[in-house]
């Protein structure tokens, strides 16, 4: 198996330094650590920058009607490229303690730790070697090209790495049409992971980007081996989880061709769950990207670091949501594979502050949108995912932290990662947590308000209330609020730092009740650094919590946010 003969159609190559991949050796997570204030110094001559305006939010305060399903506690969840799956865990003689410490930190927060998909495109060149002595073997060539990876029983002995109760959705071989191959590998994990732990296989990676895969012939083929599996492995059902595609719905929703473009609403109309297989869908999205010059010149900070534009992209799957939930219930949506920029992201862009800021306010929105799960993409540069892509070896720079020492740089958290430690602290242990974007709202068909439609903000403000029908304010007050500044700071700016204040006196029970800010705060939008940023005041930077925590209790309803900053308000009871 180690030595299958490259693809003719579609080969993906992955450019690495090989002694990463190939001995997957952990990285010492001891970081450097540095303390900073709320801001940047700025001289006493600094210009200063139109403010965003201020906005007051506006009632009821009660739960809207437009507000979400009950969260899901793993709604900040992770995708792992297949190859790079042990770089990121390590093995049971070399444990990756950054990966483990980052994953317990989420856990803490809700009790119910991140979910974890083991796919993408590596995926569907993944194969099983029963004989193997090591867990996972790429196959690299002299040129540092990644051709395949083979796992054997060690790479199932790997998952008990990830915290205890991580359930575990795995990524099947399509491409090949090959039905042993797919088989081989479900087996080997059906045998080697508990049934608490591998919840669900998925079948191909992203299919509508090969073998000119219609709804028809993809759902036939798709159906079959789902049916052969359940049966042959004994699988509960339904188990799997459809269509795991890429391209962005069609606009308008009645275009030519929306309805014929592959995706989940299309695989089931196709009858990809003629045999009552299917447990959810999946589809990805990357909202940038990097994979010709042409995308690469619009894959900017600012064209990031927007509600507006984060929204209308988010907006495009709204439909699709609503199909799916109706035929296969209310949790059955996810978006199995995302980050900011598609071919592994941009220098500058998706290692910043601003992509945690993006990340934030992406899994809020999408929350809102009833997106049961966002699976966050961790990976690597692929060759020949594009011909014209800018990226080659290392990891992938919109990864939230390096596990490993790479082409890319050493060993790491970057500034993303605490939008999960924010996200995961505002749904906390509660079950019954709803969430509804507040401003700048919906339009009455339940698009995002835009500029034109009355945001005067420009998508630079965002708010969101979160209700706990199980908490003393039900569903009469929400008990927390998430607010978000999304306009551009950068820490090379030599001008006073912009700020805007936000009035949530609607949103307040008793008048002069206190209320608890915690801040995701760095020096700017474009720092790269974990050391630099901060959530209440601490760095994650090691992997562990450092520094006092650093939050402010008021009675002023007016609250103010930096640019480039966000905020998490709870209502705190008298």
């Amino acid at each position: 198996m180690l030595g299958l003969d490259m693809k003719k159609n579609r080969r993906l190559l992955l450019l690495l330094s090989p002694s990463v991949l190939l001995l997957g050796l952990l990285g010492s997570p001891a970081l450097a650590q540095k303390q900073h204030g709320d801001g940047v110094h700025t001289s006493s001559h600094a210009r200063r920058a139109a403010d965003a305006p201020n906005i007051s939010l506006k009632g009821p305060p009660n739960l809207p009607p437009d507000a979400s399903h009950n969260l899901d506690p793993s709604l900040a969840s992770f995708s792992i490229e297949t190859a790079f799956f042990e770089a990121y865990v390590g093995n049971m003689s070399s444990p990756n303690l950054l990966t483990r410490h980052l994953l317990d930190n989420l856990k803490e927060r809700t009790g119910v730790p991140a979910e974890v998909r083991i796919g993408g495109i590596t995926a569907d060149s993944t194969y099983w070697n029963a004989s193997q002595d090591i867990g996972l073997f790429n196959f690299i060539d002299d040129k540092g090209a990644l051709h395949n990876t083979t796992v054997g029983p060690g790479f199932w002995k790997s998952m008990k790495l990830l915290p205890e109760g991580t359930k575990v959705t795995l990524n099947l071989n399509l491409e090949d049409l090959d039905y042993r191959l797919a088989f081989e590998v479900a087996k080997s994990a059906v045998e080697g992971m508990s049934s608490e732990q591998l919840v669900g296989l998925e079948i191909g990676n992203e299919p509508d980007h090969y073998h000119g895969f219609t709804p028809r012939n993809y759902s036939e083929i798709w159906g079959t081996w789902a049916k052969n599996l359940t049966s042959t492995l004994g699988l509960k059902r339904p188990f799997f989880q459809v269509a795991a595609t890429v391209e962005d719905p069609l606009w308008p929703y009645n275009a030519a061709g929306a309805a014929s473009q592959l995706g989940c609403v299309s695989a089931l109309a196709a009858g990809a769950n003629r045999d009552g297989v299917v447990a959810s869908c999946s589809e990805h999205s990357y909202q940038y990207s990097v994979c010709d010059p042409v995308r690469t010149a619009v894959a900017t900070l600012p064209n990031l670091v927007n509600h507006t534009r984060l929204a209308m992209f988010l907006d495009l799957w709204q439909p699709r949501v609503r199909s799916i939930r109706q035929q296969l219930g209310s949790h059955s949506f996810v978006n199995g594979e995302y980050n900011s920029v598609s071919c592994s992201g941009k220098d500058g862009v998706s290692n910043t502050f601003g992509q945690a800021l993006w990340l934030l306010d992406t899994t809020l929105y999408a929350a809102s949108i009833n997106i049961s799960r966002m699976y966050i993409h961790q990976g690597g540069p692929l060759a020949l995912q594009s011909r014209t892509q800018l990226n080659h070896g290392g990891l992938s720079f919109y990864n939230l932290w390096y596990p490993v020492q790479n082409l890319n740089g050493p060993v790491k958290v970057f500034p993303s990662y605490y939008a999960y430690l924010f996200i995961t602290e505002a749904i906390g242990k509660s079950k019954s947590v709803q969430i509804a974007n507040l401003y700048p709202g919906r339009q009455s068909n339940g698009s995002s308000i835009t500029t034109a439609l009355g945001d005067v903000s420009a998508g630079q403000l965002v708010a969101y209330g979160l209700w706990d029908n199980g908490g003393p304010l039900k569903d009469e007050f929400p008990s927390k609020l998430a607010l978000l500044n999304l306009q551009i700071f950068n820490k090379t700016q030599d001008i006073v730092r912009p700020r805007a204040s936000i009035d949530i006196s609607a949103f307040i029970k008793t008048p002069g009740q206190q209320i608890r800010i915690r801040r995701l705060q760095a020096p700017g939008a474009d720092v790269k650094e974990g050391s630099e940023t901060t959530w209440v005041g601490q760095s994650y930077a090691s992997g562990l919590a450092s520094g006092d925590i650093r939050e402010e209790i008021s009675t002023n309803p007016l609250v103010t946010v930096q640019a480039s900053e966000a905020a998490l308000v709870s209502l705190i009871q008298p």
